[in-house]
């Protein structure tokens, strides 16, 4: 069996960055799932990519696919053949519908009878045969964000593309896409000069080969080429390139020759705030910031050249000349800004829609500020730490007023330039820092606030955003939510669990709703709300790895406290291997299975227990009842889930020794009283039915 190498590569103009990633992984996952159906073997998948480029090539390929031989049943001989033993109509129709000739017929016994059939023989297809199809598809199947059209054609893509490689072994594969033929020819750099071809005479010398013209196809050696440079950019000097994973994973895409390069802007720059001139370098120009062993920004900066390194110093001025403007810009607007103090802002957010219905972005504001007095009434505050709360969210959303934000430049610095504008003006440094933390966390993975300005601030501005949006009929879907009320709500558990605070959930949404009150639909939703932060505590649990089955087991309680309902769960867990807890939740089930859901009412009756087994389970029972009490109200469910332990080998004795249904009516009904207390004294921790023993 012969196997050979395949080299797909699409030239294209220069793609967006995010675009490449995604398009390799579609050709990939393709070229898997097709080979896998065709029953063509190969080794695997390499991908290469440059932003003119997106490539695959397909490891020890099966030349040809193998001779199959396929069994066709019929219908039964009795419906095949007619009595004088000629072809029915039915067996002609079947003969004709599988393309044989009827000597080509055969009788198959199976266990259902006898039945007439036949054997195709399916020659296999060359592997060239089969790729001349596949490859127009798999080009095409890929969907980009944006697309656009070129010339006459109709087909769209993301970018105009160029040439077409498609290689079996030294061999061209026939391909027609985009009214371009295939071949072996690519392109090089640019900075050689404008139209630089190259013959790819076999896909083992493809990378070689480009590398000859400056381009270094595997994007893991582009990756790991500009993180060296970055590396040893400095030497042993006091200074070093900050480091950012994701403006790597940008740039790499950005060029087919990295040569790490350092620049300079004039150091009356640095008088800026640092995030200001690190986004206008990073976010805007996508080029590196740089800082000495002490932390501290420095006028220079590391841009990736695509360029030919010879023309380094020339490729240098120019990247500093772009940069100028920027930095221009950014200090315009910051002398600007800071000539008044940062709360006249805040009438201007008179001017800004936060949603149609919800009113401006001072109305929110002023929603923020209500609803944050009664969290720190809640969480009895002193006076001073509630002033600098409400300060804070006074100020919070001033800065996006500002002309630094408003010219859209710098708009993922807002409440950065926020907590800067207000330390520049006097303001307590609590209530700066909470300006810039009442957004957080932005994503999953972002910090936490970590001030208490900053935590209330943003659990305000986020149950105000949730409320509303949902109250207003904008309830979010798993495909649909533009106001990111998923994340706000996570958010504002997350900040809860991370200060331990006592604060009833459901009471808050019902003050944010009595707030917004003016503002709502009369379908305002609030039981969708509630509904909806129940799911965001029982996710806030699974990221602390709690098992499902534990997490089930304690979300019927009323979670007015996030801290108590997750060390439920965290003290549950503490249990789960220990055998004489898997016994208690065997004897438990046992419990609740025979009540069901008809609990039975009053109270047992001491003269009816008999037996001394029911005896003793009523005994320990009240013993019981005035641990979870006492525990319970301390919070020391460790310690309660240990007395249930305890407690255990009871339940086992009674249910070995007693027959619950007696004939007796009167034992029966005062052994389901009993049971039932049980199971009630159980349920106010935690409900043990929920918990998946082994073997169940």
């Amino acid at each position: 069996m012969e196997f050979q190498d395949v080299l797909l590569e699409i030239g294209v103009e220069e793609l967006p960055a995010s675009y490449i990633k995604p398009a390799l992984d579609k050709l990939v996952t393709f070229y898997k799932q097709k080979l896998s159906e065709l029953k063509l073997q190969f080794s695997g998948i390499s991908e290469f990519s440059t932003p003119r480029r997106l490539a695959i090539m397909i490891r020890d390929l099966q030349v040809q696919q193998m001779d199959e031989e396929i069994e066709k049943l019929g219908p039964g001989v009795g419906i095949a053949y007619k009595p004088d033993g000629s072809l029915s109509p039915a067996g002609e129709g079947f003969a004709k519908s599988s393309g044989v000739s009827i000597d080509q017929l055969l009788v198959k016994n199976t266990p259902k009878g006898d039945y007439i059939a036949v054997v195709i023989r399916k020659k296999g297809l060359h592997a060239k045969e089969i790729l001349s199809e596949l490859i127009p598809q798999s080009i095409l199947q890929i969907q980009f964000p944006k697309q656009m059209r070129w010339g006459s054609l109709e087909t769209s893509y993301a970018r105009a593309v160029r040439w077409v490689i498609a290689l079996l072994g030294t061999e061209i594969i026939p391909v027609s896409v985009f009214n371009l033929g295939s071949g072996r020819i690519t392109y090089g750099n640019r900075f050689q000069k404008l139209v630089n071809p190259i013959d790819i005479p076999e896909p083992s010398k493809y990378e070689q080969c480009l590398r000859n013209v400056f381009v270094i196809a595997d994007r893991e050696e582009r990756k790991a080429t500009i993180r060296k440079q970055l590396e040893q950019m400095f030497g042993n000097s006091n200074m070093r390139v900050i480091p950012d994973e994701k403006l790597l994973d940008i740039v790499v895409d950005l060029v087919e020759y990295p040569t790490a390069v350092s620049a300079s802007f004039d150091t009356k720059y640095l008088n800026l705030p640092e995030k200001i001139i690190t986004s206008t370098i990073s976010e805007n120009q996508k080029y590196f910031a740089v800082e000495d062993m002490n932390g501290k920004l420095q006028n220079t900066f590391i841009f990736i050249s695509n360029g030919d390194p010879q023309y380094s110093d020339l490729i240098r001025r120019g990247n500093e000349k772009v940069i100028i403007p920027r930095l221009e810009d950014a200090q315009f607007y910051f002398h600007e800004d800071t000539k008044m103090p940062l709360e006249s802002y805040v009438s201007k957010l008179s001017e800004v829609t936060f949603q149609a219905k919800l009113g401006t972005l001072l109305e929110k504001t002023e929603r923020m500020k209500q609803l944050g007095e009664w969290i720190c009434r809640e969480l009895q505050f002193s006076e001073d730490q509630t002033q600098k709360v409400l300060r804070t969210i006074q100020l919070s959303k001033a800065d996006l007023v500002t002309l630094m934000l408003g010219e859209k430049e710098f708009t993922k610095l807002q409440g950065y330039i926020g907590m800067k504008y207000a330390l520049l003006q006097g303001e307590d440094e609590q209530v700066a820092q909470g300006i810039y933390e009442h957004y957080q966390p932005r994503g999953q993975n972002d910090i936490l606030p970590q001030t208490i300005c900053g935590a209330v601030a943003a659990i305000a501005d986020k149950m105000d955003t949730v409320c509303g949006i949902i109250g207003v009929g904008m309830l979010p879907t798993g495909s649909n939510d533009p106001f990111a009320l998923r994340r706000a709500a996570n958010g504002i558990v997350q900040i809860l669990d991370s200060f331990a605070w006592n604060l009833d959930l459901h009471a808050m949404i019902d003050q944010a709703y009595a707030i917004l009150k003016d503002k709502l639909d009369q379908k305002n939703n609030k039981d969708f709300v509630y509904d909806y932060f129940h799911q965001r505590v029982n996710w806030l649990l699974q990221q602390d790895e709690i098992d499902y089955d534990i997490i089930a087991s304690v979300m019927h309680i009323s979670y007015n406290s996030i801290a108590e309902i997750k060390q439920r769960a965290l003290d549950i867990r503490s249990f789960r291997k220990r055998d004489d807890f898997i016994r208690l939740v065997i004897g438990y089930k046992r419990v609740a299975n025979i009540i069901g859901n008809d609990e039975a009412e009053g109270e047992v009756d001491v003269s009816l227990l008999k037996e001394p087994a029911e005896q003793k389970l009523w005994q320990e029972y009240q013993v019981l009842s005035g641990k979870v009490e006492d525990y319970l109200g301390r919070k020391e469910f460790h310690k309660m889930m240990e007395a249930f332990v305890d407690y255990g080998p009871f339940i086992d004795r009674f249910f070995d020794d007693v027959l619950v249904n007696s004939e007796d009516e009167n034992l029966r009904k005062n052994r389901y009283i009993l049971l039932s207390k049980i199971k009630k004294l159980f349920i106010v921790v935690c409900d043990l039915t929920k918990i998946v023993v082994e073997g169940e």
